[in-house]
């Protein structure tokens, strides 16, 4: 999944630089939105034909939502500490790291709220985000605990990362973590855009 995100943009550059007319890369522009929908839509199919999610919610009650509370509030913070380390827009840098590890829509939705430059980063922000965490699950899981390993996924603990989390934790864990995927996945595009309108530029 990552070599294949790696690949799709490395080639994505080639073709704007070198190979498509204007007229063909402004008809992508126009289709983004499209294409978010879509990823929206399958989101919401994992969610549905995903029944222990719902078997959980109903077992731990509100307490299910701290995890994913925890991921996005550390998202948030983190965002605004690395602009400010960095000297960058805070509004911009705090929306690139709502992304949560969903390098594809937070690229989408940048490009959309701002430019492709900040798209651009936004995806590589978040695909660095969901590489690091196949590095950090595995001496989390066994030096910490299993719980705060899901973590470092952020919204990608419902998928790509979801194989580590399975392989070093337990099966209680595997499902809040798809849950909390679910939940940050969800909660991607109205942080991103949140923070985006309401934080300093």
């Amino acid at each position: 999944m990552v070599l294949a995100a790696i690949v799709s943009l490395f080639l994505g550059i080639v073709c704007g630089r070198w190979i498509f007319s204007p007229q063909v890369v402004a008809l992508f522009a126009q289709l983004s939105p499209y294409v978010l929908y879509l990823l929206m839509f399958a989101v919401g199919i994992s969610v549905g034909t995903n029944k222990l999610v719902f078997q959980k919610v109903g077992e731990y009650h509100l307490k299910i939502l701290l995890i994913p509370f925890g991921v996005i509030t550390g998202s948030i913070l983190g965002g605004m500490i690395a602009s400010l380390l960095l000297s960058y827009p805070l509004g911009e840098g705090t929306a690139i790291a709502c992304g949560m590890g969903w390098y594809s829509l937070a690229g989408v939705l940048l490009t959309d709220l701002s430019s492709a430059q900040a798209g651009s980063l936004a995806f590589l922000a978040n695909l660095m985000r969901e590489i690091v965490s196949f590095a950090l699950i595995p001496p989390i899981a066994k030096h910490l605990n299993h719980f705060t390993a899901i973590a470092p996924a952020g919204a990608t603990s419902e998928d790509t990362t979801l194989p580590m989390l399975i392989r070093h934790t337990s099966e209680e864990v595997v499902v809040l973590s798809v849950f909390n995927g679910v939940l940050c996945s969800a909660a991607v595009p109205i942080a991103i855009d949140l923070c985006w309108r309401l934080l300093p530029h």
